[in-house]
């Protein structure tokens, strides 16, 4: 196990990287990051407003290096957006750099934690639950390949899948 002091947490939209990122670094004493939240301080501007300027390849593109930066600091929880595994420089820095848990939502949960959001540009679509089939048909391979870890979270408590994690990477040890 690649067990550094980061954790960094993969998983598509509405898994609950978030959440249980910020409950989980209160609980292991670590700083909580966010990738978007870091692009979006960085950019001045949001997500939605990215993505119809600059498309996704823009995104993307900003992306790589707000994860580049946060994954070498020390001693820190950290959220990823859902597609930050679709960069082989996101996967290799995140893999290198930490233990990464995927936390694992099926469509049917990522939908209802989604709905009332507009802040996520790949779900405005006529079809928000065809785009999660297909997302996910891209992604899952990439989050296993790059996870040390898979935690589910349909149906679960932020607290009770924070306290897993925890667990699970006190048994893994140093």
């Amino acid at each position: 196990m690649n067990l550094h002091s980061n954790v960094f947490l993969v998983g598509p939209m509405g898994a609950g990287k978030t959440a249980v990122g910020r409950e989980l670094a209160r609980q292991l004493g670590c700083e909580f990051l966010d990738s978007d939240a870091e692009l979006e301080r960085r950019t001045g501007v949001d997500i939605p407003f990215i993505f119809e300027k600059e498309g996704e390849a823009g995104f993307r593109r900003r992306e790589i290096q707000v994860i580049e930066d946060l994954s070498a600091r020390r001693h820190v929880v950290l959220a990823t957006g859902g597609g930050a595994v679709l960069a082989a420089e996101n996967r290799q820095a995140l893999a290198s750099r930490g233990t990464v848990i995927y936390l694992e939502a099926s469509v049917k949960q990522q939908l209802l934690r989604t709905r009332h959001g507009d802040n996520r540009p790949l779900l405005q679509t006529a079809d928000p639950k065809g785009r999660l089939k297909a997302l996910m048909a891209q992604r899952d391979p990439l989050y296993r390949e790059v996870a040390d870890l898979v935690v589910a979270t349909d149906g679960r408590k932020v607290r009770q899948v924070a306290a897993e994690i925890r667990s699970l990477l006190e048994d893994a040890g140093p």
